[in-house]
């Protein structure tokens, strides 16, 4: 313990493990205790440093968590990027090296302004409002990394329950809060304040029985029947994804699966399924259009889109509905690199991860409407899109069903996918809503208003999922207020901090 409170390397390197050890307590490990641990020890590294010491111990945690948690960015940059072991590595380096900052500058923040040493329960509350910023910040920032958030990690833990209270925002303050408080016991019992002593324990306490008598509670309510749902899982290799050579055999892959499949109210093709312009498929949509609707079925696929935007005609990732529904979606929340290139006149030509297929998408309008089918609103999300929570819990307040459409063929075998279907899952339960997710190499699967999957295909297999979703109505607390209570609780705790901290050094 005297190694991580103390400057030095060790101290360093044990945050790079602080970090590192976070990606244990995610998906597909679940050790979830590890990311009280990781928290508690990114809190404790920082009590005794100065303000730059501090951005230094603050930056090895980032690099620790990013380098372990992101790896899965090696892989795309290396098997579809074309980019050498070396070059890979190095870009994936310098990658985890700048997001690296997202958690220095916030420790710097911590140590210049907001500890407070001599009050173990106004800094514990202190730095679980700044552990939440962090992770606010860094989901917004340059369009955001909501990426490796603790809150996660208590899918299936003790505090799921507080998810559709105050989302995933809620679990990750419990948690900082939870660590910090552990770790300032012994000051906070020094102080023989009985107040304090009885709020500090309440606080350590009272989130976790909240979570556990919450978790599974019916928040929401079935607003009709069943739907029945046939999601198509077509497995295509990537490098095959974009060949024309290979179109024709892809659109027939997906109309035979289809037309093989069993009746079903909900037919769901995954992300870029039809990997073609939508105007040069309209034959082919408009065909299996026919076929949906002689099966009282809706059709919905991901397909590029080419429309007019400021009086130019751009490319736009999307969604479409045919047969027994209607409405088109245009993704709004596109995946830096994969789907536009930042600095494009500098980085394109450079080496052919910056002129990846697709890789020149226009962002979509934020005022689209839902998608129709069989009479039901159903809140689209592609790929990247279900990731960032405050985006999700908008599209989610004004629907009946959530639908994720994804294509993970690019990170391979990696840990990558799997963690975004927790995120997916996640999702589900902040909203209170059934979740449909279909990809194109796994995991596709139902996912229920907790957050748990119901039916699923693995990964890296053909098939057809079948299974069931209800339709679900009324808001959960988090659909309904958002963050704002907790925005509000933490302005204000920054605000106690910062004016404590300026009436202590004038004393």
């Amino acid at each position: 313990m005297r190694w991580i409170t103390r400057p030095g390397w060790p101290g360093n390197l044990l945050a790079v493990a602080a970090g590192a050890i976070t990606t244990l307590a995610l998906a597909p490990f679940d050790v979830w205790p590890l990311a009280l641990l990781a928290v508690g020890l990114f809190y404790a590294g920082l009590r005794q440093l100065s303000p730059r010491q501090a951005l230094g111990r603050g930056w090895c945690f980032g690099f620790g968590l990013f380098g372990a948690g992101t790896s899965w960015i090696y892989y795309s940059i290396h098997n579809f990027g074309g980019a050498s072991v070396l070059l890979a590595g190095f870009l994936m380096l310098l990658f985890t090296a700048a997001i690296a900052w997202f958690f220095a500058l916030p420790a710097w923040i911590w140590a210049r302004w907001l500890r407070r040493n001599e009050a173990p329960l106004a800094d514990a509350l202190a730095f679980a409002a700044l552990w939440v910023g962090q992770e606010a910040f860094r989901g917004w920032f340059l369009t955001g990394f909501p990426w490796l958030y603790s809150g996660y990690s208590q899918l299936d833990g003790p505090l799921a329950g507080l998810a559709p209270v105050g989302g995933m925002w809620l679990i990750s303050f419990t948690l900082a809060l939870t660590a910090a408080l552990i770790f300032n016991a012994a000051r906070l019992l020094r102080t023989g304040r009985k107040g304090f002593i009885a709020a500090g324990v309440l606080l350590l306490i009272g989130p976790w029985v909240a979570g556990m008598a919450l978790k599974e509670h019916p928040w929401t309510i079935p607003s009709g029947a069943p739907l029945s749902v046939a999601a198509i899982q077509g497995n295509i290799e990537q490098s095959m994804k974009w060949d024309p050579a290979q179109l024709n055999a892809q659109l027939a892959l997906y109309r035979d699966m289809s037309f093989s499949s069993k009746r079903v109210d909900l037919l769901i093709w995954p992300e870029t399924a039809v990997p073609v312009l939508k105007e040069s498929a309209e034959g082919y949509l408009s065909m299996m259009g026919k076929f949906a609707a002689e099966r009282n079925s809706a059709l919905i696929t991901g397909v590029p889109i080419r429309q007019e935007l400021n009086h130019q005609k751009r490319f736009f990732n999307g969604i479409t509905v045919t047969g027994e529904g209607e409405g088109t979606y245009l993704k709004q929340k596109l995946v830096p690199f994969g789907e536009y290139v930042p600095l494009q006149d500098l980085l394109r030509g450079l080496i052919a991860f910056f002129d990846l297929p697709m890789s020149d998408f226009a962002r979509g309008p934020a005022d689209q409407a839902m998608l129709q089918a069989k009479g039901y609103q159903i809140a689209p999300f592609i790929c990247y899109e279900v990731v960032y929570p405050e985006f999700a819990a908008g599209l989610a307040a004004r629907s009946d069903l959530l639908l994720t459409i994804s294509n993970d063929t690019w990170f391979g075998t990696s840990i990558g996918p799997l963690q975004h279907l927790q995120m997916a899952q996640m999702r589900a339960l902040e909203a209170g809503r059934w979740m449909i997710r279909a990809t194109n190499n796994g995991v596709t699967g139902l996912i229920n208003p907790f957050g748990q999957i119901t039916a699923q295909i693995p990964q890296f297999e053909q098939g057809i999922l079948y299974g069931e979703v209800v339709p679900m109505h009324n808001l959960t607390p988090y659909l309904e207020w958002r963050s704002w209570p907790l925005i509000i609780v933490c302005v204000l705790l920054f605000g106690w901090a910062l004016v404590a901290n300026r009436m202590a050094k004038t004393v």
